[in-house]
């Protein structure tokens, strides 16, 4: 039987390759994703591992800067760093300050960096690392002075700048928002800075510019004296250290940082693994069809198996090992295919800054082991069924012309399917609803919609296949009509081409309907909710410098300028999002609509709740709630509960004042500009941007420039999503392929017959096309439809949280179908070709 099932896999190879080259994609998309960020892991480790110090000071409970709003403001005196010096065990103490968005502005005024990786600002030290080596070097040139600065080479040579040039410097905290330097020189820091920027000055400009020229750190780096361990460093130390300040050992912060490190790059993983799941998906109906087509093609050598005495286990076992080997072939392929998947991944990246192009690919043992189970298991449980029904034939039926293989009645798969469609319904519309697991829910929910729909298409697509043989009967006549009754000859086989294609596109159109959606809750927002004439919004999505609106505020014609910023915060014990801003003045920039209470009651010592976050804590107006920052814990009153707003966009909105109280640096994330009803708009929109000029960290809008921006936002992440489903599409469309060249081999005796009675071979080139179209617009429609019911519900489970209006883009799921339709043309190339080169007398003899 071995023997016999390995001539089978020789003998049928070309057909079995569609289905293996599924498995390829699918798994390449799995080691793929596990080998980039195994690269992401091990780059962010050599520069984690090869940067830290024996010790470091910073205040208690630090924040880490990200060049977000809600950095730490808290610093460290500089008598701390004489105190630290006297400490037995101490070799030297170093105090540094590191400041996270500063950028360089190119000879052209554009931004250097700003996307992706940071743009950071240090003092120059030569503080040694664990290792004993310097982090920080300067390569070429010397060390800065007052009013110098070295540049990391590649920040250099992107903005084209060389040693003794003047470097223009952008500012988002600290003292002016913008100033000049010389550079003197150029850095290095580790082994690479992934694509970040690093410019490094001395401590007085660092202070001057950062810091308001205040003698003081953000953090103190310590090196211990010879065969003191970090330990007894720290806690040689820790007893002279204010009641505010804390000391961690580098041990403490390499493990801390690559923790933080693991959750974001599991994120990322994550992310890109659902994609892979998406692949598989639509390549088992793949699978499940080839297999199917060929069982059903082999039926007769089957029977006769059994008539010469193997048993049914056997049969159904030499099926399964052909599956098995077209996996393992086809897992290998895949796994070398991750590799360039993770190439052009880390290009990707290149291009939003994240420089990865120093470190090598990571191929570890569980990337293997990960890749090979999901291509062999996926094969395996797509080709059980066609299996099962293999060795359910009885060895007579070697002896009949014809053979059909025993199947199930449509009846019980539209029972089941319906069932399922049902149950995954509700699961879907309880996990956006916010049912806990929500994302499970979510996820097994829509694949329970997805394979119950896919079990009832042989009932569903019928209408889709009759509507379709009108137009083929009337434009092609006998042709169209065959292609259609081809099409409908086996449903099921029709069905589950279908329905890989129908996966792909119900996932598409969903998004397409949530964001069209999304966008025009957007346009709605803005046009009823924002009285502002002009939004001076950051470029680059980070903060910008608190100066700039101060300088706004002094443009003639302008009446009033609301600030908007973010944090994290820890309330009631829960980490949260929130926002902070000035109540009065943006009440005048804004509408928000309150079940009690009024923008005008937001004080440093009062927060403001959304009505459904009240609701759900059972916070009412003079309850208290507990907020938690970096450099204090409050309890604040709550003063006002609002209804869900885009405009403050959090659960919780504090003062400003309270946001600057808790340590968190001054910027400011959007500012709201309404101008003085007397002055032209022009005037003003003039006088704003001469302020702004020569600081492309920031732009200002218009209601509906602003608006524009939302939406190219929400457009992005939408094409991000379409690309990474079109690996799905492309499994879908060999699906076709495979589908109608294997029905080919088929129907060889029928093409002959056609042939022979006058059918030329571009009526017959004609009719394959014509019935790839029908199959390929069947899983276009099913899919449109889904994935339209999809968006909807999407749609309506999230109107509580700002995407209130449903718009569905006709146009664009109309071009789905038309584009489906033209798939269909291309998919049906090869297989029209094959049929239209047979041979007549030998395709009729053929048997």
């Amino acid at each position: 039987m071995l023997r016999t099932t390995l001539r089978s896999l020789l003998a049928h190879k070309l057909r079995l390759a569609l289905s293996g080259f599924a498995i390829v994609l699918g798994v390449a998309f799995v080691a793929g994703s596990f080998i980039f960020t195994d690269m992401l892991q091990a780059s962010f480790n050599s520069i984690v591992s090869g940067t830290t110090t024996d010790a470091r000071v910073t205040p208690k409970g630090y924040q880490e800067s990200d060049g977000f709003s809600g950095d730490d403001s808290r610093t460290l005196p500089a008598s701390l760093v004489d105190r630290l010096e006297d400490v037995d065990g101490v070799a030297r103490v170093d105090g540094d300050v590191f400041v996270n968005g500063a950028f360089v502005v190119d000879q052209d005024g554009d931004l250097v960096g700003g996307m992706g990786a940071p743009s950071m600002a240090v003092n120059y030290s030569d503080t040694p690392s664990t290792t004993g080596e310097q982090p920080l070097r300067i390569t070429e040139g010397e060390v800065p002075g007052p009013g110098e600065v070295a540049l990391d080479e590649q920040t250099a040579d992107r903005a084209g700048y060389e040693i003794g040039d003047e470097i223009p410097i952008v500012t988002a905290s600290g003292g002016d928002a913008r100033f000049t330097a010389t550079m003197v020189g150029e850095a290095k820091f580790g082994d690479s800075l992934l694509g970040a920027t690093l410019l490094v000055f001395d401590t007085e400009t660092m202070q001057q510019e950062f810091l308001n020229g205040r003698n003081v750190f953000t953090e103190i780096q310590l090196t211990s004296d010879d065969g003191i361990s970090q330990s007894e460093l720290r806690d040689a130390v820790a007893p002279v250290l204010p009641a505010d300040v804390e000391v961690k050992t580098g041990d403490q912060i390499e493990e801390e940082s690559l923790d933080d490190l693991a959750e974001a790059l599991t994120f990322i993983n994550a992310f890109l693994l659902v994609f892979a799941a998406v692949a598989l998906v639509v390549g088992t109906f793949l699978i499940i069809n080839t297999f199917s087509i060929l069982v059903a093609q082999r039926s007769r050598e089957l029977a006769l198996l059994r008539a010469l005495g193997a048993s049914r286990r056997q049969v159904s076992r030499s099926v399964l090992v052909e599956a098995l080997l077209v996996a393992v072939i086809g897992s290998t392929l895949g796994v070398l295919l991750g590799f360039g998947l993770a190439v052009l991944l880390r290009m990707l990246f290149g291009v939003i800054g994240l420089d990865l192009s120093g470190q090598g690919l990571v191929f570890a043992p569980r990337t293997a082991i990960v890749a090979y189970a999901v291509g062999i298991l996926v094969t395996l449980l797509a080709a059980y069924l066609p299996a099962r029904r293999a060795s359910k034939l009885p060895p007579v039926a070697a002896l009949r012309d014809d053979v059909a293989l025993p199947e199930g009645t449509i009846r019980r798969r539209v029972i089941a399917g319906g069932g399922m469609a049902v149950l995954g319904m509700g699961a879907l519309v309880a996990g956006l609803s916010g049912v806990d697991p929500a994302l499970t829910l979510v996820g097994v929910g829509a694949l329970a919609v997805l394979i119950g729909v896919a079990l009832t298409s042989p009932v569903l697509g019928r209408p889709v296949l009759y509507a379709l043989g009108v137009p083929y009967r009337r434009l092609f006549g006998t042709v169209g009509l065959l292609s259609t009754q081809n099409a409908a000859r086996n449903p099921r086989r029709t069905a589950a081409t279908a329905s890989a294609l129908m996966i792909g596109l119900a996932l598409v159109s969903a998004m397409s309907v949530f964001a069209g959606s999304a966008n025009a809750s957007i346009d709605k927002t803005i046009e009823e909710n924002f009285a502002a004439d002009y939004v001076v919004s950051n470029a680059i999505g980070q903060p910008f410098s608190p100066q700039i609106a101060d300088r706004v505020e002094g443009v003639p014609g302008v009446e009033t300028v609301a600030r908007y910023r973010f944090s994290n915060a820890d309330v009631d014990g829960s980490e949260q999002f929130i926002a902070a801003t000035d109540g009065p003045t943006l009440a005048e920039a804004a509408e928000v609509t309150f079940e009690s209470g009024s923008l005008n009651d937001l004080t440093q010592d009062t927060v403001l709740v959304n009505s459904e976050t009240a609701s759900d804590e059972g916070l009412s107006v003079g309850d208290s709630v507990s907020v938690r920052l970096p450099a204090r814990a409050t309890d604040l009153e709550v003063a006002g509960v609002f209804e869900q707003s885009p405009v403050l966009g959090a659960s919780y909105v504090v003062s400003l004042e309270t946001l600057e109280l808790g340590g968190i640096k001054p910027a400011d994330a959007y500012v709201y500009v309404v101008r003085d009803p007397s002055t032209p708009s022009d005037q003003v929109r003039a006088g704003v941007e001469s302020v702004l000029e020569g600081l492309p960290t920031v732009s200002l809008k218009d209601q509906g420039e602003f608006a524009a921006e939302q939406r190219d936002q929400v457009n992005q992440t939408l094409y991000i999503i379409y690309a990474l489903l079109g690996l799905a599409i492309i499994i879908a469309v060999l699906g076709i392929v495979n589908t109608l060249a294997l029905s080919v081999i088929e129907r060889t005796r029928e093409i002959g017959l056609l042939r022979a009675v006058g059918v030329s071979r571009r009526q017959l080139r004609r009719m394959v096309r014509l019935e790839s179209v029908a199959i390929a617009v069947l899983g276009a429609v099913l899919g449109v439809a889904i994935g339209l019911l999809f968006g909807i519900v999407m749609q309506r489970a999230l109107a509580d949280e700002g995407i209130d209006v449903l718009s569905v883009p006709v146009t664009q799921l109309v071009v789905f179908v038309i584009l489906a339709g033209i798939v269909g043309v291309l998919a049906a190339v090869f297989p029209a070709r094959r049929a239209a080169k047979l041979d007549v007398l030998a395709a009729i003899a053929n048997e």
